[in-house]
């Protein structure tokens, strides 16, 4: 999974991009700090294979990843290459989902480039510079459709669903308000539009607003609104306090937290959030040779899990053995678990569930 950090200069990116991935990204009091987009690979925290690690004292520990990568901040015009606008933009059409960070802080020391706090319009510029790159590119293929539709009449329905998008991004919309059916929504799909990505807005709050709570900063309060409105994830977040626990251990760091009211860290929030937008589960493999976790859509049957670990094992599925991974914990080992009958023998058909403990059967 691949995340997209956007949004203006200043509001706090590259601190919370440094925090998160310990990357140690350059972050400086001036726009366009960042050039070239930095990138972070992050462990998803899962205390599942902790245990799992525990009973098996595996070889080899491998959670599943994300990898973060830290855009330049936009400014107006970047649809049409202000700032360093069109390359910052390709740069997120390569990201599966965007995390837009909103400035909700004062800060007379850190400069805004519009000169005030103000959460509604800097999401509404970034949005539109979004919309406008999308607008442009919608507009190149319908024009690529039609020009196909004078020798094949059924590109008529692609043309229509492109207007549509079209109608919906000269309203001010994003692509991914657009109603589409499966047909549909491959072929938004396809031109990886940059509004049809999942997008949660992360809040940068003061260290003050987590203690004095959140629904004190009316910033975020708007932020939260505008989420609600667009069906997108809200998230809300103090970079400085993200950059305060990165160094501490985790005994420190459960203490801080707790002073500050909060039981996770900002990136397990995030992290959560991430998986929930984009509907995303695990399933853990278990054994001496390696303890692993597997990141795959809610809804996967057993063999295309399986693909995830490796082509053969989808092309030659023969059963999966599985147990709730509570069940394998509550027994003490797998041979206990068989013994009372809790490993299921699952075939083709069968839809992976979160936390479910594999081992796949195949033949090639």
């Amino acid at each position: 999974m691949k995340l997209g950090i956007v949004g203006l200069p200043n509001v706090g990116k590259s601190t919370l991009f440094n925090a998160i991935t310990n990357a140690g990204a350059q972050s400086a009091n001036y726009p366009f700090c960042t050039i070239e987009p930095n990138v972070g690979v992050v462990a998803v925290p899962d205390k599942r294979l902790d245990v799992l690690a525990e009973m098996y004292n595996p070889d080899k520990y491998t959670p599943a990843s994300i990898e973060f990568v830290d855009i330049a901040g936009l400014v107006k015009g970047a649809s049409k290459g202000e700032g360093l606008g069109n390359k910052f933009l390709s740069n997120i059409r390569e990201c599966d989902a965007i995390v837009h960070v909103v400035r909700c802080f004062e800060n007379d020391d850190i400069i805004h480039v519009e000169g005030s706090i103000d959460p509604a319009r800097d999401i509404e510029t970034i949005n539109l510079e979004l919309i406008l790159s999308d607008l442009e590119m919608m507009e190149r293929r319908i024009d690529k459709t039609k020009k196909m539709l004078k020798g094949n009449k059924k590109f008529q329905r692609d043309i229509d669903f492109y207007q549509r998008v079209i109608d919906a991004l000269e309203q001010g919309k994003p692509a991914r308000s657009v109603e589409c059916d499966e047909e549909e929504k491959l072929l938004l799909a396809d031109i990886a539009l940059l509004t049809s990505k999942p997008v949660i807005y992360a809040a940068n709050m003061s260290e003050d607003d987590f203690s004095n709570g959140i629904d004190s900063n009316e910033g975020f309060r708007e932020v939260r609104k505008i989420a609600a409105a667009e069906h997108a994830g809200v998230l809300p977040i103090c970079a400085q306090i993200e950059e305060e626990i990165v160094e501490m251990d985790n005994e420190e760091k459960a203490m801080f937290l707790s002073d500050m009211g909060l039981e996770e860290s900002g990136l397990d929030r995030l992290i959560k959030e991430c998986y929930a937008l984009l509907g995303l589960i695990s399933f853990l493999t278990a054994g001496k040779q390696e303890v692993r976790a597997w990141t795959i859509q809610n809804g996967t049957k057993a063999p295309q899990a399986a693909g995830k670990i490796h082509s053969d094992f989808e092309r030659g599925f023969i059963r999966a053995e599985v147990i709730a991974y509570d069940d394998l914990i509550a027994c003490g080992s797998m041979t206990a678990a068989k013994e009372k009958g809790l490993v299921r023998s699952e075939g083709k058909e069968y839809v992976m569930k979160d936390g479910d403990v594999v081992l796949f059967r195949f033949n090639v």
